[in-house]
């Protein structure tokens, strides 16, 4: 894993990564209450935001309505490691005290009571026990002035390299966010994406696959980061993408959604994460 400038372009998820998820392990009870009604609306901007407890419990938050945000970009989705030193079971919720050596945060898991009845389905889930590390996904919420997060979900962690890797990744969004892309990532993009074309109206050849040419310049340069990408299951993440490339996360969709069109790509984990579809 190559952190170059902060975030390498061999950087890509892995199963311990912000989408981790995926893998359908954890507990999946708190999943239910994620927001019906602006899940299409937050399409953007709806994305799984790596961070610290640090960060978290230092989030802006101006008023009650505003959304929070660390380091000027609204999160609405969010994932961090630690581990767990205190465990309190109620009937309707279990709140886990999680450390992650930059401060100590509550997390609540809404109990699903039709799951709980199915005591074979509670014996296939991996324990979460005192002491143990673990990941969490959620979202931070406040109730009288003190935040906690509302999990969908929380896994034990079995590779500790995941907690390193956690702390890299949440580090290179940090930076990204604070001072930008790294240095020339933007360039080569800009000059694509200020011609309306690439090469005229000729078509475009990458990785043996010849591109419409109806593409856009910044259409082409997603694709090209995708297929030079170390390819996974779980393929490439828009923030990642947008780190790489020095694109805007609107351009990256926008680009994402011509190449799915295309059938060149497609959605794996989340509508937020795209991979090359090879024929």
């Amino acid at each position: 894993m190559d952190y170059n400038g902060y975030s390498g372009n061999n950087y890509n998820t892995t199963s311990y990564g912000a989408q981790g998820a995926a893998n359908g392990g954890g507990f999946m009870g708190g999943e239910v209450q994620s927001s019906p009604a602006g899940a299409k609306s937050g399409y953007g901007k709806d994305t799984v935001r790596p961070a610290t407890v640090k960060q978290i419990l230092r989030a802006e938050h101006p008023h009650p309505d505003a959304e929070f945000k660390i380091d000027g970009d609204i999160v609405t989705q969010l994932t961090f490691v630690g581990q767990i030193r205190n465990i309190s079971t109620q009937a309707t919720n279990i709140t886990y005290k999680v450390d992650d050596g930059t401060d100590i945060i509550e997390v609540k898991q809404w109990l699903d009571s039709e799951a709980n009845q199915d005591q074979m389905d509670m014996d296939t889930k991996p324990k979460l026990v005192e002491d143990s590390y673990c990941r969490v996904w959620g979202r931070l919420r406040a109730f009288h002035d003190k935040r906690h997060i509302q999990a969908h979900i929380i896994r034990p962690i079995t590779d500790y390299n995941e907690i390193n890797y956690h702390l890299l990744e949440a580090t290179a969004m940090h930076l990204f966010f604070k001072h930008g892309p790294p240095n020339g990532a933007a360039g080569n993009d800009q000059k694509a994406g200020q011609n309306g074309q690439t090469n005229g109206n000729a078509a475009e050849t990458v990785g043996g696959v010849e591109l419409p040419k109806h593409l856009s310049p910044r259409a082409v340069a997603v694709y090209k980061y995708l297929r030079n990408s170390p390819q996974s299951n779980e393929g490439q993440h828009v923030q990642l993408i947008a780190s790489n490339t020095g694109m805007e996360v609107d351009a990256v969709f926008r680009a994402a959604e011509e190449l799915v069109e295309a059938g060149l790509t497609f959605t794996t984990v989340d509508e937020s994460t795209w991979a090359v579809l090879d024929f």
